[in-house]
């Protein structure tokens, strides 16, 4: 940015500039934000104005596998993908003629997908919708001709759920045209009389699984040829079925895949493949537990991989580095070999005397990975980060997960030593991604009360880090049926709550898949998060609320319900959070965008689009940003230019839309302020040009 001056003749004598520099150099002042320049400036300065470094966070989107709404077309085509029919694929058919069907299954068995595959025979990969399991199934209305999904039936809706229900909704289903397909969990209490509507799930062989799913790739140019064939080979080799057989699940079956697929792409021996997808299991992950119980370094390296799998070997370090002492103090007293005490943490222990050898140096990281199993990934370049990565991994698939889940959930007070480090672990970017979803997977086994309250301490956090860490934990666990509750709950307390940071995490979570998968949910929230004590809109919480919506506007579906909640705000009170959201808004469409450049977005949203894409919502918000005079001048100076740009006009319509503009002007003063100023102009031009 330049000072304004420049270095001209007329710009300040610049003098001697060594001895500017001396005389400021003990003359410092510390800022929270800005910059601070004393003295003359030659030349231009570079100011760097936006977030601190700890708030240069990832903004990724996580997109949900359970949603209220309907489904993407291009998610339910990736759900379908390999897809093969199970055994009683055709009864099911047979049942949902009658316009419902319950699906009863274990986890992990793709009654889900079953359930899509049915659905989008009859409506298409772009006619289902997901319902959000209801306390009272009967209070329910199909709304459209299309197939409904509601996977995880609740307790309560469960207990509700009864002959007299399901006969109503078959006939309100006839009528609309419309199919309901409900998975229930094998273990929840259904009355006797839903008997006819019922069908016991059981998963297709994992071997056939696995085979469609490697005709999948070939069909998709992922695999040659030959190397579907060389696959396909392995896959009926003794060891391949051997190990299907004591995994029958078709997520085994899609991970038999994958694991071919490298082994033909990157030629990977078939010994190496078994032994990712084996040490990924519940039982190898306690092995390694238990032979790491007395090795804090070992037993924290773990942890560090555990939590943020994939992030650069320096960040894997740190954070093992910071845990290891940690959980030193939880060590006991040394155990009493032939009558007295030994050390067990240095090699050579117990051998000699005071002079005995120590290794001071220690072993290499590389080292120490191999010895928990893990590895050193391929350096990666590009994108975002102007640095190379080199990931750090565990070798086998799913080892990740168990290890950090027994960690958390099975030994006492290492949740809260896990928590500790991480609290105190610099930021890099990243970490709150893989973090937040490692955590987020961990809780949706956990039971109890403090499942999501252990989320407070974070979710209260000044830093913006810490709470989209625990937007992406939450996104995480609302995938879980049984966790939706309590997710909705929590969000619901914190978003009436008087600290801006809370609010900030509700928002940062409505700003991803929980967003998506809830839009409705989501702007409800976001309604409360602006009804705060505030006399004003914080800048933080304006930026959370705006990426929020700016996710929301990522799916066109949600579209009318944003921009309904928009025209809401614009007629809250003047000063309030929610009016001030709407002219922030409002302002950043005319002048460039919403959001704005630089903030927080994965849409971008201009006037213009809205004229052209959604033109009577468009006209609302535009005649009460006429009438406000916080957004008169931005909104009436955008119009002016989209008349002016022919290919604007035209995209937009906006003769039409002046027309209409013109005949609500009596009633809005705002509006004739407008048209008047509009006319006045164009009729002034040609007197102007004739009298020069």
């Amino acid at each position: 940015m330049s000072d304004g001056t420049g270095a001209g003749p007329d710009a300040p004598e610049s003098g001697d500039r060594t001895g500017a520099g001396d005389s400021y150099r003990e003359n410092q002042q510390r800022l929270d934000q800005g910059v601070a320049v004393m003295g003359p400036i030659g030349g231009d300065l570079t100011v760097m104005i936006g977030t601190p470094p700890d708030e240069d966070v990832t903004d990724h989107i996580v997109r949900p596998r359970l949603r209220e709404g309907p489904y993407p077309a291009d998610d339910v085509h990736a759900r379908l993908r390999g897809f093969v029919e199970p055994p009683a694929y055709a009864r099911f058919r047979k049942v949902l003629d009658g316009r419902i069907l319950v699906l009863r299954a274990d986890g992990g068995t793709g009654a889900g997908t079953t359930a899509f595959a049915l659905l989008a025979e009859r409506y298409g990969t772009d006619g289902i919708t997901g319902l959000d399991s209801p306390d009272d199934l009967s209070r329910w209305r199909p709304a459209q001709e299309r197939g409904y999904l509601l996977q995880g039936l609740s307790t309560a809706a469960a207990a509700s759920l009864g002959e007299v229900v399901l006969t109503a909704l078959a006939g309100l289903l006839r009528r609309s045209g419309a199919h309901l397909v409900i998975t229930v969990r094998a273990d929840t209490a259904l009355r006797a009389d839903t008997a006819p509507w019922q069908v016991v799930h059981r998963p297709p062989p994992p071997a056939d699984v696995a085979a469609k799913h490697l005709d999948a790739m070939a069909e998709a140019g992922e695999l040659t040829a030959a190397q579907g064939a060389e696959a396909l080979g392995h896959l009926a080799s003794a060891d391949f079925t051997g190990y299907l057989h004591a995994h029958p699940l078709p997520r085994d079956g899609v991970e038999v895949a994958e694991g071919l697929r490298d082994l033909v792409l990157l030629g990977k021996p078939a010994g190496s493949v078994l032994d990712d997808l084996r040490t990924g299991s519940p039982a190898a992950a306690r092995e390694a537990l238990e032979e790491s119980r007395h090795d804090a370094g070992s037993l924290s390296l773990m942890a560090a991989i555990a939590l943020l799998s994939e992030q650069d070997r320096t960040v894997v370090e740190g954070y093992s580095a910071l845990l290891r002492p940690l959980i030193d103090e939880r060590r006991g007293p040394a155990p009493v070999v032939a009558g007295r005490p030994e050390r067990v943490d240095a090699p050579g222990a117990g051998t000699e005397g005071p002079q005995a050898w120590r290794d001071v140096l220690g072993p290499a990281f590389e080292d120490r990975l191999a010895a928990v199993g893990a590895r050193l990934l391929p350096p990666r370049f590009g994108g975002a980060r102007r640095y190379p990565v080199q990931p750090v991994a565990f070798s086998g698939r799913h080892r990740s997960d168990m290890l950090l889940r027994f960690l958390w959930l099975d030994y006492e007070g290492m949740a809260g030593l896990l928590w500790r480090a991480l609290a105190a672990t610099p930021h890099r970017p990243g970490i709150e991604l893989t973090a937040g979803g490692a955590i987020g997977r961990v809780l949706a086994h956990a039971t109890g009360p403090d499942t999501v309250r252990q989320l407070q301490f974070f979710a209260a956090s000044d830093k913006r880090w810490h709470r989209r860490l625990v937007a992406y934990a939450l996104g995480e666990m609302v995938q879980h049926p049984a966790l939706t509750g309590a997710v909705r709950d929590q969000l619901r307390q914190w978003s009436g709550a008087a600290p801006v940071p809370l609010r900030c995490t509700v928002a940062e979570t409505c700003a991803g898949s929980y967003g998506l998968a809830r839009p409705t949910a989501a702007l409800k929230l976001l309604d409360a998060v602006l009804d705060g004590p505030d006399k004003g809109l914080e800048p933080r919480l304006r930026t959370a609320v705006s990426f929020a919506l700016s996710t929301l506007l990522s799916e066109e579906a949600n579209h009318p319900q944003v921009l309904g909640r928009l025209r809401e705000w614009q007629e809250a009170v003047p000063g309030t959070p929610a009016h001030a959201l709407a002219v922030h808004v409002v302002e950043s469409m005319s002048e460039a965008a919403f959001p704005r450049p630089r903030a927080p977005g994965v849409r971008r949203v201009r006037l213009a689009d809205l004229l052209a894409d959604h033109p009577e919502q468009a006209f609302g918000i535009v005649v009460a940003a006429l009438d406000d005079p916080a957004t008169h001048a931005a909104t009436a100076s955008c119009l002016s230019l989209i008349e002016s740009d022919p290919g604007e006009r035209r995209r937009t319509a906006f003769p039409h839309f002046l027309a209409a503009l013109s005949g609500t002007a009596r009633s809005h003063r705002g509006v004739l302020r407008f048209i008047l100023r509009r006319h006045r102009i164009r009729t002034a031009a040609p007197a102007e040009g004739l009298a020069s």
